[in-house]
C-alpha cells in the first residue's frame, strides 16, 4: 500500500513562494507583447496543453490582442507522479494546421520530451510554424539538447514547482502563484 498523499495545505506549509500573481501577470503582458509583434497579421492555431497549460493559456489569450483558432491537446509524461515517465497521449488537437502557424502553450518547460514530441507531431501535420510560449521555464542540464521556448515567462528553480497550472499530486494548479518544494 502506498503512502497518502499530503493535503496541499501541509504541502504549502514547507513550500517556498517562488513567483507572486503580479510577476505571472507581468510576465503574461510581455509575452503577449512579443507575440503580437511576431504573429499579428495571421491567424495562428493556438494550441493549449492540458492540464497544466489551461490556466497560462486563457491568460496570455485574452493579453494578445489579434485573434487565433483554438484547439487543444492533452499529453502528459507525469500522470499524477512529480518524476516524469514516458509520453501518454490523451487527446489530439482536431483543428487542420496544414500551412498554419502554431502557437503552442503549456505551464512549464522542464526537460523537454513531451513538448518536443508535441512540436514534431505539429510539424508533421503540416504546422508551417510551431511557437513553443511558456509560462516557466527550469533552466538545467537534463532537458532535451539544443530545446528552448521561444517565448518565456518566468524562470522557476531546479525543484518541483506547483501552482498556476502545474499540480503537486492532482492538487494546487488553481494557486495564483507559482511555489517550489524544499
Amino acid at each position: 500500500m502506498s503512502a497518502p498523499t499530503p493535503l496541499l495545505d501541509d504541502v504549502l506549509a514547507d513550500a517556498e513562494l517562488v513567483h507572486d500573481r503580479a510577476a505571472i501577470h507581468a510576465a503574461t503582458r510581455r509575452m503577449a507583447g512579443e507575440l503580437r509583434r511576431d504573429l499579428a497579421g495571421q491567424r495562428p492555431l493556438y494550441l493549449t496543453i492540458m492540464h497544466g497549460g489551461m490556466l497560462f493559456a486563457a491568460e496570455l489569450a485574452l493579453e494578445l490582442g489579434f485573434d487565433v483558432e483554438f484547439d487543444y491537446l492533452h499529453a502528459t509524461r507525469y500522470r499524477g507522479d512529480t518524476r516524469g515517465g514516458g509520453l501518454h497521449w490523451l487527446r489530439r488537437p482536431e483543428r487542420d494546421m496544414q500551412g498554419r502557424p502554431v502557437i503552442l502553450v503549456d505551464d512549464i518547460l522542464d526537460e523537454g520530451p513531451t513538448i518536443v514530441a508535441v512540436r514534431d507531431w505539429c510539424r508533421e501535420q503540416g504546422a508551417d510554424s510551431v511557437h513553443i510560449a511558456v509560462m516557466c521555464w527550469k533552466r538545467h542540464d537534463r532537458g532535451v539538447a539544443g530545446l528552448a521556448p521561444d517565448y518565456w515567462g518566468l524562470e522557476v528553480p531546479d525543484r518541483y514547482v506547483f501552482g498556476y497550472g502545474m499540480d503537486f499530486h492532482e492538487q494546487g494548479r488553481n494557486l495564483p502563484a507559482i511555489y517550489a518544494l524544499p
